[in-house]
């Protein structure tokens, strides 16, 4: 039973329009959409809330779990903590820790050694199932409707912004030799994520919002567990890390200026 659900998560892509298409992701997000069409007919207080509070506790797991410290090993959590964060970004129809990766696999081996992290791979369709199973028992439809499908393509949109928006729109600080961008609203929407150039300047960073007005709640949820001594070894870019940056960044915008100002002479 597990490798079979192993293979439908997987190996279930065709090629249409160039590139290849996981059809049970397409499926799943086009429910979510559908889904979400009927928040307007099935609106209360309570299944407002209990979206919010999803979006912050999914969102922010996935950030902190699968990106900042699986990916990145930005910090350090006890196995309990990360497990648990780990198992919340699942609930955020990301696919499995493992195969978040764009390698598919290949590059994850000290995560395929542990018999959790294989569990959630091979379970992930029945943790999807189960959280809108429980939604419906513990608020009927509309706790479906907004804690599920309301949440869910709010926060999948606002990560699709990163790699799209977060390249085309926004302010390129750092030197970083690729189309990366700071973008507030992408920023506030998924949890700090949308400071993308800050991150791909540092990309071993636990902080994505550099600056004290650039908000960043993973980095929030993050800073606290290091004070109550849960999260550690936190990695941060040191001030020479952020100079050599910064210099690199001035000197090409010299050099582009310089190219400028001589067309104008010619």
């Amino acid at each position: 039973m597990a490798s079979l659900m192993g293979e439908w998560v997987t190996q279930w892509r065709v090629e249409f329009l160039g590139r290849e298409w996981d059809i049970g992701s397409v499926v799943v997000v086009l429910a979510l959409h559908c889904l979400a069409l009927l928040a307007p007919f099935h609106f209360t207080w309570p299944a407002f809330w209990v979206a919010v509070a999803l979006y912050f506790v999914v969102g922010v797991s996935v950030n902190l779990s699968y990106h900042r410290q699986l990916s990145h090993r930005s910090f350090k959590l006890p196995k309990w903590l990360e497990y648990f964060f780990a198992y919340c970004g699942v609930l955020s129809f990301q696919r499995s820790p493992l195969e978040w990766y764009e390698t598919r696999l290949k590059n994850v081996g000290d995560l395929k050694r542990q018999p959790f992290y294989r569990f959630l791979h091979y379970t992930y369709p029945l943790h999807a199932i189960g959280i809108g199973v429980f939604l419906y028992a513990l608020g009927g439809f509309p706790f479906l409707v907004w804690g599920l499908g309301v949440r869910s393509v709010i926060f999948l949109h606002a990560t699709f912004g990163i790699n799209s928006i977060c390249h085309t729109w926004g302010q390129q600080v750092w030197d970083t030799g690729d189309l990366s961008r700071n973008n507030w609203l992408i920023g506030l929407l998924a949890h700090g994520e949308g400071w993308h150039n800050n991150h791909h300047a540092f990309e071993h960073s636990a902080r994505h919002g550099l600056e004290w007005w650039q908000i960043d709640i993973t980095w929030y949820v993050i800073r606290f567990l290091e004070a109550v001594g849960l999260a550690t070894d936190v990695k941060l870019p040191t001030e020479t890390q952020k100079n050599r940056r910064a210099v690199m960044l001035t000197s090409n915008n010299n050099q582009i200026n310089d190219k400028k100002r001589t067309r104008r002479i010619s």
